[in-house]
């Protein structure tokens, strides 16, 4: 037995687990609600509704000739810095929005981290899913007959996918939810930098992180790919390269890092001076105290 069987969806269910994980720690340890994390999830997911459409679009654009090709020699930079930005723009104005309209009393550090892992918890949980639904239709295909089911100018590429699956050494796989944990890492970073726009009340702190992570996807996942194609540590050196990012988002998250507001009872109200002349005091008469004295 191909021990890629077992390796193929453990790796897919990593993905959706971690990130399921991360949100019960974060909430735990930090006491703060569910609906945080939810929030940025459904960020990213809002900001896919217009980020896909978008580029699509543009691609279309070009294709067509209604937006003019850079130079060849410059395509490669050309697609690393729009699909960086687009992502970048996309996703960091409507972490802005979450912020703004969604959750507008999470202004903490550990609220701005628990949005971050929502943002990019759901992301990891859609792909994980994705995952997973490649391995069921690449088992489905286990043993058929392929001329039957896909058309004869299809055969060859679908064979050719089916083989690079079952091709790949036993912890490839592991890849995938490593770099979602780099990922995950990036994704709080850009969320604790949004924050500061809020906290410190300086709107460049979004413009920061939209470019970083344009930066992380501009460099890492298109840039670096493409000029190390071919090679056989391609892979190995993209994720080392994204785990750097990892570490210099972590380091942006830790300096970020600011103290809980603390909830305090409300003073109560000053002691007023009583007046003892407004008293009335009832003068004691003979005959009023000869009534109250004890007699044995």
């Amino acid at each position: 037995m191909n021990i890629l069987w077992v390796t193929h969806p453990i790796s897919a269910l990593l993905m959706i687990l971690i990130p399921i994980g991360l949100g019960f720690v974060l909430t735990r340890r930090f006491q703060k609600s569910w609906g945080i994390w939810w929030v940025g999830a459904a960020a990213f997911v809002a900001s896919q509704v217009g980020h896909i459409p978008f580029n699509i679009a543009v691609d279309v654009f070009f294709d067509r000739g209604w937006l003019p090709l850079p130079p060849p020699a410059w395509r490669l930079v050309f697609s690393a810095v729009f699909l960086g930005l687009s992502a970048g723009m996309w996703e960091g104005w409507f972490r802005y929005i979450a912020f703004r309209w969604w959750s507008k009393t999470t202004r903490s550090w550990q609220g701005g981290i628990i949005l971050g892992a929502g943002h990019g918890g759901i992301e990891a949980i859609i792909l994980g899913a994705l995952s997973l639904y490649t391995f069921a239709n690449i088992i489905f295909l286990h043993g058929k007959d392929l001329v039957t089911i896909f058309p004869a100018e299809q055969l060859s590429l679908v064979q050719q996918q089916i083989s690079a699956y079952w091709g790949v050494s036993w912890f490839l796989p592991f890849l995938a939810p490593l770099e979602r944990i780099f990922t995950l890492v990036m994704h709080i970073a850009c969320s604790v930098l949004v924050l500061q726009a809020f906290t410190r009340g300086k709107i460049w702190w979004v413009w920061l992180s939209v470019f970083w992570h344009a930066f992380v996807d501009g460099f890492c996942v298109v840039y670096l790919p493409s000029i190390w194609s071919g090679y056989p540590w391609m892979m190995y050196a993209i994720e080392g390269a994204i785990g750097v990012c990892a570490l210099i988002s972590l380091g942006i998250i830790i300096i970020l890092r600011q103290p809980e507001p603390h909830t305090q009872e409300p003073p109560l109200p000053p002691l007023q001076p009583i007046d003892l002349s407004s008293l009335s005091m009832s003068e004691e008469t003979s005959e009023r105290l000869d009534k109250t004295r004890f007699s044995g």
